[in-house]
């Protein structure tokens, strides 16, 4: 058999980087994961190529050499997707679809032959055993939750590295908490199923084997969620296994902020080479943090907790709502502050949305307060309930906040703030390459000579070439970054009314 496996395209967003992407001359942030694991599932004597949209072009003629075509896609993939299944429709080809978008709305795709929903490791074999005997049905649902034990390392090799900013794995899967909004506990339980750390160490390997060298996301959902492994046993392998190879690669995954009080366990993380974490904060206000059930967030003093990780040497990445029902006309002026406050660079604010399966769906759709399906995106001005605050007065206040973050002001003063209290990892992670070079001399122009914020990149780069001159990559990365930010936001204002 010849199988093509698409990874549709989708429309910029906040965390694809799409105007930061081509000052390193990359295509995409990261690989299709999901896609490349499946991959690897398949019988080793099938033909097998990988589309990733993002990346390159579905021709017609990649379509016809295929015998089968599997398409993998998340929510805000939807339109992408549903395009490529109308093409292969059009040439008579056998589809096979999989992943959260097919699994959250399976009866919305009657035109896929064979929908192999939840965890791959359960399903595909099914649809595989039927396939070879002729057969395979409609839906092969899902009934349990996969043993990643036997999970398979993904082929790589079926895609072209230079054309991505960073790798990804994964270690584990599920998240112990159930936040309201979020439909991970639904998709992958609420119980932290991790791979063997041998397991886990083979899978760097081939990534090592194959030349990578640079960021590894770790795409865990709460990466520390088994904490008593991670620091008596995983986390000691793993340096190990950098320390041979003298540091080839850095490391970034999603956190809960709970990982604030655990010294050892953050000591651990940044002596094995992670250097940034992802932790979803969602708000400030408390009312609102009970409201959906975010309980490791209410226990803490989130500022605190915040500085906490980002002088262990881990920066922090994070993500933010408005539109909660206890959300008051305050929370634009009190979330702008926390963040600005906090020294957070990256901060990814969005509507609040409410997700199929959800307990947030649920009680919004018993209350007749759902209109649509969620586009996949919170930043894209769209909410798929009719939320307490007055629609427009919400909208307005979320367009205030993105503005006020990431004008060029507010956001070079956020990166000398965090900046000032950085902490270098001692074994450092940046490792210099041509790429790098590229990327500052178009920073200068586009920045520091064409861009309206030129007297705040010169102001910052002044300063830490004098003050923290270790971190001037790090200054412009985030440069770059705070120029993504403000592209896309206007992108999105300016295309609503």
């Amino acid at each position: 058999m010849k199988v093509l496996m698409i990874y549709p395209d989708s429309p910029k967003s906040f965390w694809g980087f799409e105007y930061a992407l081509g000052f390193i001359s990359k295509k995409a942030v990261e690989p299709p994961l999901g896609l490349l694991t499946v991959a690897a599932m398949l019988p080793a004597v099938w033909e097998k190529r990988v589309i990733d949209m993002k990346v390159v072009r579905l021709r017609d003629r990649d379509l016809q050499w295929a015998d089968l075509v599997f398409i993998s896609a998340m929510t805000i993939q939807r339109a992408s997707a549903d395009r490529v299944i109308a093409r292969c429709r059009e040439m008579g080809k056998i589809i096979v679809a999989g992943g959260p978008l097919f699994t959250s709305f399976p009866k919305e795709f009657p035109l896929v032959d064979h929908l192999v929903l939840g965890e791959a490791e359960c399903t595909l074999p099914r649809f595989l055993d039927d396939f070879s005997r002729g057969e395979a049905v409609h839906l092969y649902p899902a009934v349990e939750f996969a043993d990643v034990a036997k999970t398979p390392i993904p082929l790589w090799e079926l895609i072209d590295m230079k054309h991505y900013a960073t790798m990804n794995i994964q270690y584990s899967r599920g998240c112990p908490f159930h936040c309201d909004f979020c439909n991970i506990s639904v998709l992958f339980g609420d119980r932290i199923r991790a791979k063997g750390t041998d397991q886990f160490l083979a899978e760097l390997d081939r990534l090592f084997q194959m030349g990578w060298r640079g960021g590894v996301f770790i795409v865990d959902d709460n990466f520390i969620g088994n904490r008593g492994f991670l620091k008596n046993n995983f986390l000691p392998a793993l340096i190990g296994w950098m320390e041979d190879r003298k540091h080839p690669f850095f490391f970034k995954t999603e956190v809960s902020i709970n990982v604030a009080d655990d010294v050892t366990l953050m000591d651990l993380m940044v002596r094995a080479g992670f250097d940034s974490v992802f932790v979803g904060i969602e708000t400030p206000h408390q009312e609102s943090l009970a409201e959906c059930n975010k309980v490791q967030n209410s226990r803490c003093d989130l500022t605190r907790s915040v500085k906490k990780i980002q002088q262990s040497g881990l920066q922090v990445d994070a993500g933010f709502i408005i539109g909660f029902d206890h959300d008051p006309p305050s929370i634009f002026e009190k979330l702008t502050s926390f963040i600005q406050e906090s020294g957070i660079i990256t901060a990814m604010v969005g509507l609040l949305n409410a997700p199929h399966g959800t307990k947030l769906f649920q009680r919004l759709s018993q209350e007749g307060r759902i209109v649509k399906n969620p586009t996949g995106s919170n930043t894209d001005l769209s909410l798929n309930f009719i939320p307490k605050m007055d629609i427009q007065e919400l909208i307005d206040g979320y367009r205030t906040v993105v503005d006020r973050l990431y004008s060029p002001k507010q956001f070079y003063q956020r990166v000398r703030i965090y900046l000032q209290g950085c902490i270098p990892n001692p074994k450092g992670t940046f490792r210099f390459r041509f790429e790098h070079l590229k990327a500052f001399l178009k920073s200068v122009l586009r920045l520091g000579i064409i861009g309206k914020e030129r007297l705040h990149y010169w102001r910052l780069l002044f300063w830490t070439l004098f003050r923290r001159p270790k971190l001037v990559p790090l200054a412009v990365t985030y440069a770059i970054y705070g120029f993504h930010f403000r592209r896309y936001a206007h992108e999105v204002f300016s295309n609503r009314p």
